[in-house]
């Protein structure tokens, strides 16, 4: 998957935030992030928080596959064009330096694969005093063996800092009755107007979610008339596409497509003739995570990693950023840009119905990308 790797930028490095003179007897902490994902603003917070003075470097980054890609070109590793094996890169990175940084953002579903490929190093619990205050789901999250399957008594190998979810964005012009949950993408006014994300797991999720079963179902051949209401809705699609999906319904020239939030919230705002929704059935989830590259050494890594799970600082992140906050927060529904309240807005039972897409076997993976290909080529 690619969440949001195309539109986020198009320069793999867009600029350094310094905080403090360079000294080397001063402690240091290197953090590659996801452009856009921390504001400034707290990176000075946290600068003028710490009780002795350091050298902070924060160097955001535009797309989250290059943020992965720069995990591997630290261990010497990178994927080969076939796809059948891990190679020495050969390529030159494209970052300014090669020094590994002591922290970076990682997406949550390329966690199993950076702890496999060993990418990463496991986070100290009794180093994150904020670890008690984050809620169970986000815990079990990144709670992992060393394969990357999720495991209760597994270390903590990432620390989520924000996430978002799969949502339906609309035309208002275009509905009498605007949707409401996954059952709507089937209605015959939609036929021929809906974009859908080009990703095997989210669109059979769509199907696997109106027939009430999870994104995570591991054999779809258990699951009757899955194929058939694959087919159908295939039927309602103009194009599948996971960039640049949003700028046709601007225009008009689709009514309705299934996007990531993080790119959602920018357009409600910019377009007032856009309006997006949560399914009432349940959505996908993702989140962003900071993760240790194997090498990376400050010990501020964990104290960046509490003040970012403070309430105060969470707050601030969720609201400039656009996100949700995994910890619990005041923010109060006025704070909130009204276009934006059904997305931001979440209350204790949003994780009865929404899911994370978890690591799956092989084999099912597989069994995914086959029948998503299949239905989808048949046009």
């Amino acid at each position: 998957m690619d969440r949001r790797s195309f539109i986020l930028g198009t320069s793999a490095l867009a600029s350094q935030l310094l905080v403090g003179c360079a000294d080397n007897n001063q402690a240091k902490l290197n953090v590659q992030l996801l452009k856009g994902s921390i504001p400034g603003q707290v990176v000075n917070q946290f600068s003028k928080s710490l009780q002795q003075k350091a050298q902070l470097k924060f160097a955001p980054v535009g797309q989250l596959q290059d943020l992965f890609d720069q995990l591997q070109t630290w261990q010497g590793k990178t994927k080969n064009t076939d796809g059948k094996g891990w190679l020495p890169s050969l390529r030159l990175p494209q970052f300014q330096k090669t020094v590994v940084a002591d922290l970076v953002t990682l997406a949550d579903y390329t966690l199993k694969e950076a702890i496999e490929q060993k990418l990463i190093q496991p986070l100290e619990e009794s180093q994150l005093k904020q670890w008690s205050a984050l809620p169970e789901p986000w815990q079990k999250l990144v709670r992992r063996n060393d394969q990357g399957n999720l495991d209760a008594q597994g270390k903590i190998w990432a620390a989520p800092y924000r996430w978002g979810s799969t949502v339906i964005v609309y035309r208002r012009d275009k509905f009498k009755k605007p949707p409401k949950d996954w059952t709507d993408l089937w209605q015959s006014e939609c036929k021929g107007r809906i974009s859908l994300l080009d990703q095997p797991r989210e669109v059979i999720g769509i199907v696997l979610k109106k027939l009430g079963k999870s994104y995570n179902t591991e054999n779809l051949d258990k699951v009757p008339s899955l194929e058939k209401e694959l087919r159908t809705l295939n039927q309602q699609v103009k194009f599948y596409a996971s960039d640049k999906y949003l700028e046709p319904l601007i225009i008009g020239d689709t009514w309705l497509a299934v996007a990531w939030s993080s790119d959602v919230v920018r357009m409600l705002t910019r377009y007032p003739e856009l309006a997006a929704i949560i399914p009432e059935s349940g959505t996908a989830m993702w989140s962003d995570l900071w993760v240790r590259p194997v090498g990376g050494k400050s010990a501020l890594s964990s104290e960046w990693i509490d003040f970012c799970w403070t309430p105060n600082i969470a707050k601030q992140i969720s609201l400039l950023t656009k996100t949700n906050s995994p910890i619990s927060t005041d923010i109060a529904t006025f704070d909130i840009q009204e276009p934006l309240r059904n997305l931001l807005v979440s209350n204790s039972q949003f994780f009865d119905k929404n899911e994370y897409l978890l690591p799956l076997s092989q084999s099912t993976q597989k069994q995914y990308q086959d029948l998503f290909t299949r239905i989808k080529n048949e046009g």
